[in-house]
C-alpha cells in the first residue's frame, strides 16, 4: 500500500502539493505513481517562468515500464525545479515526498483546496 502523507494535497493524476508557508505550492508525484512506474531513469523537468493551469502537462518522467507526462497539480508559474532529479532521476523512487519536482506560485490559490486530502486520495486509490 503506498504510503500517503496526512499534511499534503493531491490531484487525481497522482501529483502531491504542499502549501508553503509564502503561499508557493511545491509539487511531485505520489508514491502510488512512482510505484506504478517502477524504476525511473529520466525526468524531463519543467522550466523555470513556465505557466501551467491545473491539470497541465509540466514534464515527462521515463521509466522501463512508460514515459508519462506528469501534471500540475495547481495552475501557475514554476519559480523553482529541482535540479537534483536531472542527476538523480532515481530519488523519486526512493523519497517521493522528498523529492519534489517543482514550486509554483499559484495563479488561483482556491485550486489548492479545491485537491484531494490524504483521506479522499486514499479513497480513490480503493476505488
Amino acid at each position: 500500500m503506498p504510503y500517503i502523507p496526512s499534511d499534503l494535497r493531491f490531484s487525481s493524476r497522482h501529483a502531491w502539493a504542499r502549501l508553503e508557508a509564502d503561499g508557493t505550492v511545491t509539487a511531485g508525484l505520489s508514491d502510488w505513481a512512482q510505484m506504478k512506474l517502477g524504476n525511473i531513469f529520466s525526468v524531463q523537468l519543467a522550466e523555470v517562468g513556465g505557466r501551467f493551469p491545473a491539470g497541465g502537462a509540466a514534464g515527462v518522467v521515463e521509466s522501463a515500464k512508460a514515459a508519462v507526462d506528469y501534471y500540475s497539480p495547481v495552475g501557475g508559474e514554476v519559480i523553482a525545479v529541482n535540479e537534483e532529479l536531472s542527476d538523480r532521476p532515481g530519488l523519486i523512487n526512493s523519497d517521493p515526498y522528498g523529492a519534489w519536482m517543482f514550486k509554483l506560485q499559484p495563479s488561483d490559490p482556491a485550486e489548492f483546496d479545491k485537491l484531494l486530502d490524504a483521506a479522499a486520495y486514499r479513497a480513490a486509490l480503493d476505488e
